[in-house]
């Protein structure tokens, strides 16, 4: 069935498609930033990173092109990371130091400024999507644990066990730093995923999902969940999903600064993250983020050796890459 805005346009121009009548959109994605070398990545692992992103712009595309909202472009995006064992999200998530296994998600919406996101999620398959849920069907922004768990209950979302999310690599990583205890500062921190779209309406909207860090104690959250930290959009300026050294992007305000930075000192989205970054750097952070405007620019900066990052726009321009 077609949607109402398709119904229209083909009932007032029946010889014209979509695309000749509505504006461009973009897409853009990350997978994690961080410490990564070609020479350790054989290019058939190189290629299955490839691919999996590949497929997650491609399901975002379809949603932008058939007239599809940025909200939900982002999320169906997401999910396919958050279901591939390749990525610290969803399946494949890294472990706690207790061995489990717990999500963070956020989603905003660039045209209403609403927002929604999960932490310490343990049971739910897709925490991209129940944090849409806590935006659209709650009066809050972020529900954590049990209470989070509760509401998805109620909202009719599936429970998976937390064995789910088991994936022998993590596991073995976890047992790695159990083992040796790195000092402060060097755990694994990275690997979230994250999308922002811009729409045919002229809309953004950005989420981001993680496991966290592995070998993560005392109920630890970092930046994904929270708004203007790890996630933020704003249709007056643009949107941005961030991933490495969560406790840094939290005392920076990451996002929000960036979307700052372009209201207040008028930088065009590349300049601003670029100049967070530095940020970021001269703090002690690592990591990356992903933004684009209302025009559909795009920004993907990142101050560690590589990034799993890729964007697509309606002009039929794509691109994916790894490293720098």
């Amino acid at each position: 069935m077609k949607k109402p805005l398709q119904l229209l346009i083909f009932l007032f121009f029946p010889c014209l498609t979509i695309a000749q009548i509505l504006p461009n959109y973009a897409l853009v994605l990350h997978g994690g930033a961080g410490v990564m070398a070609a020479e350790s990545m054989t290019p058939a692992v190189q290629k299955e990173y490839v691919s999996v992103l590949n497929r997650a712009l491609q399901v975002g595309d379809s949603v932008l092109a058939s007239g599809g909202t940025s909200m939900d472009a982002v999320v169906k995006t997401i999910v396919i990371l958050e279901d591939s064992p390749l990525f610290n999200a969803g399946k494949g998530a890294v472990f706690t130091h207790e061995g489990t296994v717990e999500l963070d998600a956020s989603v905003m919406d660039g045209k209403t400024l609403t927002a929604g996101a999960v932490a310490g999620i343990t049971d739910i398959k897709n925490p991209i999507e129940l944090a849409r849920a806590v935006m659209e069907k709650s009066e809050h922004v972020l529900l954590t644990g049990k209470g989070a768990s509760q509401f998805a209950i109620e909202q009719g979302f599936k429970q998976v066990p937390n064995s789910y999310f088991y994936t022998e690599k993590r596991f073995q990583q976890l047992q790695e730093l159990l083992k040796n205890e790195r000092k402060p500062g060097t755990n694994d921190k990275h690997g979230t995923v994250g999308c922002v779209a811009l729409d045919r309406f002229g809309n953004i909207a950005a989420g981001t999902s993680t496991g966290g860090m592995t070998n993560k104690k005392y109920g630890r959250i970092g930046d994904s969940p929270v708004i203007g930290a790890g996630t933020y959009a704003n249709n007056a300026t643009g949107g941005f999903s961030c991933t490495g050294h969560g406790e840094y992007y939290l005392r920076l305000g990451f996002s929000r600064d960036v979307s700052a930075l372009m209201e207040y000192r008028q930088l065009d989205v590349q300049k601003a993250c670029q100049l967070e970054i530095e940020k970021l750097t001269k703090l002690g952070g690592t990591g990356g983020v992903i933004g684009l405007d209302r025009y559909g620019n795009i920004a993907m900066e990142f101050n560690t050796p590589g990034m799993f990052r890729g964007y697509i726009k309606s002009d039929g321009s794509r691109f994916t890459a790894i490293f720098k």
